[in-house]
């Protein structure tokens, strides 16, 4: 590991300012920095511990029923938080499912939107990967494509976005609140996250210095609590990365859906919004011949970055059963594997 400058800021105006600075990383939880560090994958000069920053741990339902997440909370805290659990039961299986219960003692909600790929060409620093090292090519091209992204790849990255939490965030329309040196902005989180084109290495939007304070989930968002599940394909029904995942939430009435909202993890550069999915659904019986339709949408454009066509079929049958379960109904509890395709559903529906 090489030797950086440690800085404890008091304020967000000074973490800011000392982040603004070349070389510069922001340290929370450090679940995913702290490997990258030792494994050599990135060497800051300067590392600024946001930790201990005020006004940052707090989660608010605001005057227009939106709820504000900051940055510092804890994934097993907004997990395990009953009001939050209950409005967004989505969000609270994809938490669950994400990690280990140390980790998510650890790991922070701003954290969790930033995390690396897991791409292991990026974590061999032996290999070529311009997210790694800009221009040095791609060894994953031409190599183990199997877990690679089918949909927003480029020729420069075919690497995919690991967070389980983002992808019912995306699928809900949350907001992200940062702050800069030239200020305050909010950005939805479906625009955070950049697709690689020939730039891989630029992973969001975000400038130099710039810090997530927040998150925010519409008031609109708990409308869907009734109808929405997230579900996880592993390659073991453990605290593993997703192979495919998927967020559905559905708003019935009368026997018809009214609204939808479908998003993808894993699959992709950044967490995947299936517009033209949910617009499929929209005014159609919830039943296997409109989830399977959405299914299809949802991957229309998806095309194989290598040895890796047989996603895409396993994305829409994923798809259509994360559907197929909103359908069904929230279970008032979480099974105890959340997010998995064995897990039964517990008790009665989400009322």
């Amino acid at each position: 590991m090489n030797r950086f400058e440690y800085i404890r800021p008091a304020t967000i105006a000074e973490a800011v300012a000392a982040a603004a600075a070349p070389g510069a990383a922001y340290l929370a939880g450090g679940t995913n920095l702290i490997d990258l560090l030792k494994g050599g994958i990135v060497r800051p000069e300067r590392v600024v511990d946001v930790t201990r920053l005020p006004g940052l741990d707090a989660i608010e339902t605001l005057a227009d029923g939106s709820v504000r997440i900051g940055a510092l909370v804890r994934n097993a805290d907004l997990a395990h938080d009953p009001d939050f659990a209950h409005r967004f039961p989505a969000v609270v299986e994809a938490l669950l499912s994400g990690a280990s219960a140390q980790l998510r003692n650890a790991a922070t909600v701003g954290g969790n939107l930033l995390q690396r790929t897991r791409c292991a060409y990026f974590y061999d620093v032996a290999s070529a990967c311009n997210k790694r090292t800009p221009g040095a090519g791609c060894a994953a091209r031409g190599g183990d494509t199997r877990l690679a992204a089918v949909l927003g790849w480029s020729e420069h990255c075919i690497a995919t976005h690991p967070s389980d939490f983002c992808v019912p965030l995306v699928a809900l329309d949350a907001v992200v609140e940062i702050v800069g040196t030239a200020g305050s902005r909010d950005v939805p989180l479906e625009s955070l996250h950049r697709l690689p084109g020939d730039t891989p290495a630029r992973e969001s939007v975000l400038e130099p210095g710039e810090l997530i304070v927040a998150v925010r989930l519409p008031a609109d968002a708990a409308s869907f609590a009734a109808h929405a599940r997230y579900l996880k394909l592993r390659e073991r029904t453990s605290y593993a990365f997703a192979v495919v995942s998927a967020a559905a939430a559905l708003r019935i009435e009368h026997g018809a859906i009214v609204a939808a909202r479908i998003a993808l993890g894993s699959v992709a550069p950044k967490p995947w919004r299936a517009h033209a999915a949910e617009a499929v659904l929209t005014g159609a019986h919830p039943d296997r011949a409109a989830f399977r339709r959405a299914a299809e949408a949802a991957l229309a454009d998806a095309t194989p970055s290598g040895d890796n066509g047989f996603r895409i079929e396993l994305s829409r049958r994923v798809v259509a059963r994360a559907l197929a379960r909103a359908a069904a109904g929230t279970p008032a509890r979480l099974p105890a594997l959340p997010a998995s395709p064995f897990a039964p559903a517990p008790g009665g529906l989400h009322a």
